[in-house]
């Protein structure tokens, strides 16, 4: 059984992770499949709605046609809709304008036979040709409508919900020899879950003190946090002292679960040593928070 798995994830997707923003977040939906009996499934989504509650509870979250074959992602995953904001509020359903379709099916003979919704359809393969009708009844128009199984409450957090088309349901022949395929897709929101958070905190060993660099002193809230993913791709965070306790903490927010390196980032000409020695490990989990102290042992001059 062909099945295509939405990941709707309230994300603002910066380098190696999400961070979300106050009063609102950022949507990212990827597409996934596994191989089945159709050789090419091809469709062309022109427009991805995300609806609330009420009638003005709308946000639009792809307005430039993607079209994708939906068979290649097979252990994978692509990208549909990246960096749309939404605002805070709760949201029931996803609309999916479906404005052109073509599948490849086998034959009984072991031949191949092409039905697309238009022969102009312009996701078919140069030189394809079209053996017969994809009927696609108004999803080019009124779109097609997938409830989430539980009302998503946005409220910063990261929410990844994962919608299951399964596409062996969803194309069918037309009944009695009209040669024509009917295109009627068969789709369930399934689960929501979690990002993770990482704290990484900044404190002065006794005894040491920070030097002088260009007639500036050092302070702790001159250094940094870094955190690396196995992408080797960066992200750095300021450290800041909110309460005064001398305590410096930098945040990362709604990061996709995974392996990461935590580190410090000293200011221009100072050399440092921390315990536990920077970088370090640390793994976070779906919906979990993790905190990784760093003491600062050492600090000179250049």
């Amino acid at each position: 059984m062909q099945r295509v798995h939405i990941l709707a994830s309230c994300l603002i997707t910066l380098a190696l992770g999400l961070i979300g923003c106050g009063g609102e977040s950022k949507v990212t939906i990827k597409l996934t499949d596994a191989p089945g009996d159709f050789k090419r499934a091809v469709v062309t989504i022109s427009e991805v709605e995300l609806l609330g509650e009420g009638e003005n509870n709308r946000v639009v979250l792809l307005k430039e046609p993607k079209t994708t074959d939906l068979l290649t992602l097979a252990n994978d995953t692509a990208d549909l809709v990246k960096d749309a904001v939404v605002p805070e509020g709760t949201y029931k359903e996803l609309r999916f304008v479906i404005t052109g379709a073509f599948i490849e099916v086998e034959e009984e003979d072991g031949s191949t036979k092409i039905y697309a919704s238009s022969p102009n359809y312009q996701g078919l393969p140069a030189s394809a040709s079209v053996a017969g009708e994809l009927h696609m009844p108004s999803y080019g128009q009124s779109g097609l409508k997938v409830k989430i199984a539980d009302p998503v409450s946005v409220e910063g957090e990261q929410k990844v919900i994962l919608v299951d088309f399964d596409v062996a349901q969803s194309f069918g022949r037309q009944a009695g020899n009209s040669g024509r395929w009917v295109m009627s897709p068969v789709i369930k929101a399934a689960e929501i879950t979690f990002s993770g958070t990482v704290t990484v905190t900044l404190t002065k060993a006794a005894g040491v003190t920070l030097p002088t660099v260009n007639d500036q002193a050092i302070t702790l809230a001159d250094f940094k946090a870094s955190l690396t993913n196995t992408g080797n791709t960066t992200e750095t965070v300021a450290f800041t002292d909110a309460n005064g306790d001398g305590t410096f903490e930098a945040q990362f927010k709604f990061l996709i679960p995974g392996d990461f390196s935590a580190a410090i980032v000293g200011p221009d000409g100072v050399t440092f040593a921390t315990n536990p020695a920077s970088p370090a490990p640390v793994s976070v989990g779906s919906g979990k928070q993790v905190s990784v102290a760093f003491t600062l042992t050492a600090a000179s001059a250049q």
